[in-house]
């Protein structure tokens, strides 16, 4: 069983919607460190795509640092140590331009954005049933 859900979107890459998909699950606490994560084959059957692109996420979680792989154990979510200020503020940086960019294509105020923003922090803590 897949422990996170996927409803795939056209025009974005299968890998991409999949890693997305893993790394909302970690901020959620449905994957939590130590967890054990599916194996290449599992999720390539239970999502229903190319065993090449299960492998390429996989590769590219455990190449990010949200999972890790353990002899004798299989591939785990990470345990890693929680980056600095300064270092969560680069890795979130392109993000967040992405972001303002397409609010700001799109029309619409900061307060607006900021709105939104806070409705999805509160939704992905479990403190806002929206």
């Amino acid at each position: 069983m897949i422990p996170f859900r996927l409803v795939f979107q056209p025009g974005i890459s299968l890998c991409d919607q999949t890693v997305y998909a893993v790394k909302r699950a970690v901020v959620a606490g449905k994957l939590r460190p130590g967890d054990p994560f599916p194996s290449v084959r599992v999720l390539s059957k239970e999502l229903h795509i190319n065993p090449n692109t299960a492998h390429k996420v996989v590769t590219q979680l455990v190449r990010e640092g949200l999972l890790e792989v353990q002899v004798g154990q299989g591939t785990v979510v990470s345990t890693r140590p929680t980056p600095g200020a300064g270092e969560r503020g680069r890795l979130l940086r392109d993000e967040m331009e992405k972001l303002v960019v397409e609010a700001k294509k799109l029309g619409m105020e900061l307060d607006d954005v900021l709105t939104g923003v806070e409705r999805l922090w509160k939704k992905l803590e479990g403190s806002d049933k929206a």
